[in-house]
């Protein structure tokens, strides 16, 4: 749910999946054929892992960070892991890059010049849940854009402050 000025967006689990369902089908409506997705890691692992499965795809992982300060919401130094993880081989042929959003876009584009700069990708398209108005790169799929850009609160953000003893008293009768 986004608020009336527009700063912030709610979405529930049951949202976030019918939206990772919505990209999964906008990707299958327009006939490209992929070999493999890679998934940015935190964000697009959910995202991607659904792919996966749903497109019976091989899912790779590269981790990228780039929120730092003030609980995540202000960017700091974009770190690019300088290693792919696959389920075998290498990642090659046509790719699938996933995330969850494109905010200001900073590390969308340059994942994605990093990756057409390597001769084993013939082809890269990339996929994403929400793509904001700030965004310097506009994915190739998208399910929504968000003018406004606001802040996204996504349902697993419960876990970012939450640690084991905290969780354990969830279950305490």
């Amino acid at each position: 749910m986004l608020t009336d000025d527009g700063k912030h967006l709610y979405v529930s689990w049951d949202e976030y999946h019918m939206l990772i369902e919505r990209l999964a089908l906008k990707v299958h409506a327009s006939g490209w054929q992929f070999d493999q997705i890679l998934c940015l890691a935190r964000g697009g692992m959910r995202p991607g892992d659904v792919l996966s499965r749903v497109f019976d795809k091989p899912l790779g992982i590269m981790s990228t960070s780039s929120y730092r300060a003030e609980a995540g919401t202000i960017q700091g130094r974009l770190d690019i892991a300088k290693y792919i993880t696959m389920p075998k081989g290498e990642l090659a042929g046509r790719v699938l890059l996933v995330d969850d959003l494109a905010d200001s876009g900073v590390t969308l584009k340059a994942v994605v010049e990093r990756l057409r700069g390597m001769p084993s990708i013939s082809e890269l398209r990339s996929a994403v849940i929400w793509t904001k108005g700030v965004s310097s790169y506009t994915p190739d799929y998208y399910v929504e854009m968000l003018d406004t850009s606001p802040w996204i609160h996504q349902p697993f953000e419960e876990y970012d402050d939450m640690r084991p003893d905290a969780l354990a008293k969830k279950f305490v009768v």
